[in-house]
């Protein structure tokens, strides 16, 4: 129970009487001579309808002079009237009870009261005495027995916080002491330290925004717990308390660690202040200055130099030194200015030391199928660590240090890796064959086939762990792309209907054609209608389908990125699979029993530019990054491949990771284990997610715009949603999701009007918020 509830009902009380031997009190006299309760007195009349002010005339404030509260009691004021079944309350401020009992020497004003002494009662403690703030507290007869302190600094906070303080529980307060910091704390909001990072965040706009009793509350409870005063010593002083994070200003400095993006200035606040003199063990990186973000600038800049040196050192000391930095920087990553981003280089070489530690072991030995196992086991890892440790950084000198320690360890180890796999490779032994000798997979009804351009073998990696989060069970299947590793060659490869594909002679972009007519897949046309001659459904970005038969769709911008972006494809990498894990999410809730994730190509990637090789254009039809058409009848040192489609027609790639193009950070076409060894995924419901899918639509019904579905089947848990992207839950375009009755209904309201008409889906979500089932339909159109 509430300290204002106890108020209420004590006061109330005091109108108790036994019937038998009295009669009713005509009224609840409340003298408050030092107008100890007044402040709060509007907060008790919203809950005591009875309870009248004596002051001067306002009625509708429910306070009048002394002859105004006669006429009320006696239902002669017209102006207000009082609830049949309560005793008139009436607070007296200003007057004591010994005021009311002096008749002879009462003032005029309260003359026509003090009879009512005698016909009333007062709310006064045991001894007759007046009940102030302390004694109601203090007191365990008629008060609450609460543990206060009586010194002149708690009596002034106890009145200021007395508002907060009637909304605290009295069962949290037994056994605690209220003393001058509980209230000025109350005051202030119950946070002091939430309240002192606010004051140095936004400086006099705090104050400000706070009253005088609220700021004294808060300027007292920093003096006293903190031995610090805001008002005296300023923002400044208490950034650099802050920084050093000395004594009680180490709680305030690990709150503000918790959530530092809820105080964005402080930081600059910090930087306007001198760092400690002695600074003997500055660069030491001990933990002595992680307060001071200028420390954490200076051991930025060390590293940024280190990581430069880097240039001039043979790999075997890069990679030495790439894990010397990690030891003295790797601890800034859990600090608070790496979570702020101002430790970027901190952050890359936890990925750089990756890179370092895996290319010990070279993937230049055995057998092709030794190498595609190593990449398999830990060589994508490499990969992976470029693309992550690219992601940490955005300024240009930071790129430039991150670019400078991945080429001394990463491009000796892909070159040489690169070199020996086109070494065993001789143009009749690629183990992605040609469409001559590659084994066509099988597929069943209910399989939907996802074409993902560009989903090297360490992305595909990173969709597994996305996929996994959400419940889904994969398999993963290691597959040798088709030769070169172009879309052009690469789709069509791994498409249903390959074996109706084949390449015509003399084409010099790598595009195949229809066996049967010639017609070019250039463009897709064909290629589609080949699909669903063969009775494949053909799924449009957006489409979902019903899960019948088999389908195909194409979903993610993955080499798009990769060739519009360069190096800065690394930064949205993330967001690229947070996508596709959407779409395949979309399509098994639609129905599909398996989505099967395939690939045309990896690519390589390497800031800086890849080396430059030269083939002279005389030589070449068509000159790719990685590959080249020849023209009939040239020849040229570079190694030749028979094309996938068709094996008697040869094309040039480049030696180890080099590209005919100069300057280019992303590419492919070429024979390395980044561009030729992919990673194609089964992807199916797990076992809590197939109990879950056993629910279908059984009535979706729009009137206006209220949407109203039944479901059959497992629902329970299951939540009603509409969305414009199924797999969105951001676009949302109902007031609120509702969960289903027990009965499998559940009906939503669209907010928007201007929605009407639209395409949307109907969705059912889990407790975790994953899609479980959707429908099509179109918002206000009916039945669907």
């Amino acid at each position: 129970m509430r300290v204002l509830d106890h108020l209420l009902k004590a006061v109330r009380d005091a109108a108790v009487f036994n019937p038998e031997v009295q009669v009713a009190p005509a009224c609840i006299l409340w003298p408050d001579r030092d107008r100890q309760w007044e402040a709060v007195i509007p907060v008790l009349q919203a809950e005591l309808p009875e309870l009248m002010i004596l002051g001067d005339y306002a009625p509708e404030k429910r306070i009048g002079p002394a002859i105004w509260l006669r006429c009320v009691i006696a239902g002669r004021a017209e102006d207000v009237s009082l609830p049949k079944d309560r005793t008139p309350i009436f607070y007296l401020p200003g007057v004591s009870r010994q005021d009311l009992r002096a008749v002879e020497s009462c003032p005029d004003h309260l003359k026509s009261l003090a009879e009512l002494q005698y016909r009333g009662v007062i709310w006064s403690q045991i001894n007759a005495k007046d009940w102030t703030i302390l004694a109601y507290l203090k007191s365990d007869q008629g008060g609450l027995g609460l543990d206060v302190a009586q010194d002149n600094d708690a009596k002034n906070a106890m009145q200021l916080a007395l508002y907060r303080l009637l909304d605290e529980d009295v069962s949290l307060l037994k056994g605690k002491r209220l003393d001058k910091d509980y209230f000025n704390t109350l005051l202030t909001g119950g946070d002091p330290i939430r309240d002192l990072l606010q004051w140095l965040d936004q400086g006099d706009a705090f104050q400000a925004s706070r009253g005088e009793n609220e700021w004294k509350a808060f300027v007292e409870v920093c003096k006293s717990q903190l031995a610090f005063n805001p008002q005296a010593e300023g923002v400044l002083a208490g950034s650099t308390k802050l920084a050093n994070h000395e004594g009680p200003w180490h709680a305030v400095w690990e709150r503000y660690c918790e959530a530092p993006k809820r105080y964005p200035n402080i930081p600059a606040q910090i930087r306007k202040c001198r760092p400690p003199s002695d600074t003997i063990f500055w660069h030491m990186g001990d933990g002595s200055f992680d307060g001071w973000p200028q420390w954490n600038d200076d051991q930025e800049k060390n590293l940024h130099r280190d990581l430069m040196a880097l240039a001039k050192a043979p790999t075997h000391e890069a990679r030495a030194k790439i894990k010397e930095l990690e030891k003295q920087h790797g601890r800034r990553r859990s600090l608070v200015w790496a979570e702020l981003g101002d430790a970027p280089l901190a952050c890359a070489v936890e990925h750089l030391t990756t890179i370092a530690e895996i290319t010990k072991s070279g993937l230049a030995a055995g057998s092709v199928d030794d190498l595609a196992a190593g990449y398999r086991s830990h060589g994508w890892q490499v990969d992976d660590g470029v693309i992550r440790a690219l992601a940490q950084v955005e300024s240009s000198a930071d790129f430039d240090a991150v670019t400078t320690a991945i080429r001394s360890v990463y491009l000796p180890w892909v070159e040489e890796s690169a070199r020996y796999l086109q070494k065993m490779v001789d143009g009749a032994s690629y183990p992605g064959g040609t469409c001559l000798t590659a084994k066509a997979a099988p597929f069943s009804p209910g399989d939907c086939v996802l074409f993902v351009d560009g989903l090297r073998f360490d992305t595909g990696k990173r969709l597994v762990g996305s996929l996994e989060a959400c419940g889904f069970e994969i398999s993963e299947e290691p597959t040798w792309t088709a030769l070169p590793s172009v879309t052009a060659t690469g789709k069509a490869a791994v498409t249903p209907v390959r074996d109706k594909i084949r390449g015509e002679d003399g084409s010099p972009d790598f595009e195949p054609s229809v066996a049967d007519t010639g017609q070019s897949l250039k463009g897709g046309y064909h290629l589609k209608k080949l699909l669903t001659d063969s009775g494949w459904s053909i799924l449009e970005r957006s489409a979902d389908g019903d899960g019948q038969g088999m389908a195909w769709c194409e979903f993610g911008d993955i080499d798009h990125e990769g060739h519009d972006r360069g190096w800065k494809l690394a930064k949205h990498i993330e967001a690229l699979i947070v996508e596709v894990t959407d779409r395949i999410t979309e399509l098994l809730a639609a129905g599909w029993k398996r989505v099967r994730v395939v690939t045309d190509h990896g690519w390589l990637l390497l800031p800086g530019g890849l080396p430059k090789i030269d083939l002279p254009s005389a030589l070449a039809d068509n000159k790719w990054g990685r590959c080249a058409s020849l023209k009939p009848g040239a020849t040229s040192e570079e190694r030749l491949y028979p094309w996938y489609w068709n094996p008697n027609q040869y094309f040039a790639l480049a030696d180890g990771v080099s590209c005919f193009k100069k300057g280019e950070e992303y590419t492919h076409g070429g024979l390395s284990l980044q561009e030729c060894l992919t990673l194609q995924l089964t992807v199916t419901r797990g076992e809590s997610a197939q109990a879950a899918a056993s629910v279908e639509f059984t009535d979706v019904v729009w009137k206006g715009l209220r949407c109203t579905v039944a479901v059959d089947g497992n629902f329970s848990g299951l939540s009603l949603d509409v969305r414009s992207q199924a797999g969105n839950s951001l676009s949302s375009v109902v007031v609120g999701s509702k969960p289903l009755k027990d009965n499998g209904t559940a009906s939503v309201v669209v907010e928007d009007e201007d929605m009407e008409g639209r395409e949307a889906t109907v969705v059912l979500v889990d407790a975790n918020g994953s899609l479980v089932a959707q429908i099509a339909t179109v918002i206000g159109g009916g039945n669907t």
